[in-house]
């Protein structure tokens, strides 16, 4: 009789761990990394935000350029109002400062002073305004293209300082008009501009980061240019106002000549008017309005990138 084989039983499988799902999202991430592709609106680095802001400047330049142009294309006179509107405010402060509270006083050259003052201080005070509106006034732009949100508070910037070299002519024309020589120290006019547009550029940045998010900002700004107006000697002079009232702590006389309108009002008058000697200047002028711009530009630049992904939404 033969003797049946018997096979032993296979041994029982060994149980296999379920593999650990992969978390939401991660392939697509990686696929996304595999392709080159990114996140649309994301946040540039800052050298890389800065390289998309120089590839799109001729469109900042025209884009500046139409708005000045359609700022009066429904009235009579046009462009003509460009220069009408700062000898207009500048005759309103004359009559007001020069004649009523009687400033002009002991303040040589009053007309050319008043008049300088009033074309600087507006630049600054247009340039914040227009900023405050530069987000929320154009979320049409903001949502329909893609672009460095920045380019729209920088041609508003742009805007306004092709405004003030209308103005300037006008201002020339005044200086010659009141005996005001021509000398070499107009030039020191050019980096003194460059200077201020860097620091109002700065301003409008960040408020236009406010804006976009408060756009009450916009209604309360007038009153905090105006307080800010009256503290900056466009209409008077501080140095000589300092001399009459000699019982200002130190602080405070430090204060208002510190103040960077005062400062590039200041160093304008010391460009263009003869009689407005560097006895009338605050003690390192020129460190203090490069201080200033680097200031207001550097800083309001890293303000105004960190929230590039959340203009135009909400």
């Amino acid at each position: 009789m033969t003797q049946a084989l018997h096979t032993p039983p296979p041994p029982p499988p060994t149980p296999v761990e379920a593999p650990t799902p992969p978390e939401p999202g991660a392939g697509l991430a990686a696929l996304a990394a595999r392709h080159g592709l990114s996140v649309s609106g994301a946040r540039p680095s800052p050298p890389e935000y800065i390289r998309l802001l120089w590839a799109r400047r001729h469109f900042i330049a025209a884009f500046s350029t139409a708005k000045l142009t359609a700022q009066y294309s429904q009235a009579k006179l046009g462009q003509v109002w460009q220069v009408l509107t700062p000898l207009l405010n500048a005759a309103v402060y004359y009559f007001i400062f020069g004649e009523l509270m009687d400033t002009s006083r002991g303040v040589p050259d009053y007309i050319p002073f008043l008049v300088t003052g009033v074309f600087v201080w507006t630049f600054t005070q247009s340039s914040i305004m227009a900023g405050t509106r530069a987000i929320s006034g154009n979320l049409g732009l903001v949502r329909a293209l893609h672009f460095p949100r920045a380019a729209l508070p920088i041609s508003f910037c742009l805007q306004q300082l092709q405004q003030l070299l209308f103005s300037m002519a006008a201002l020339v024309v005044i200086l010659l008009c009141f005996g005001v020589p021509v000398a070499a120290s107009w030039m020191l006019a050019v980096p003194a501009l460059v200077l201020q547009f860097t620091f109002n550029t700065g301003l409008a940045m960040i408020v236009a980061r406010m804006g976009a998010r408060t756009p009450d900002i916009a209604q309360l700004m007038p009153f905090l240019l105006r307080t800010w107006m009256y503290a900056s000697g466009g209409m008077f002079s501080i140095t000589h106002m300092m001399s009459k009232h000699t019982d200002w702590p130190s602080w405070a006389t430090s204060a208002l000549q510190a103040n960077p309108a005062a400062v590039y009002i200041d160093l304008m008058r010391f460009a263009l008017i003869d009689s407005f000697d560097g006895s009338r200047l605050p003690p390192h002028v020129w460190a203090l309005a490069t201080g200033w711009a680097l200031l207001a530009g550097v800083g309001g630049f890293i303000y105004f990138w960190k929230a590039e992904e959340t203009y135009g939404r909400g």
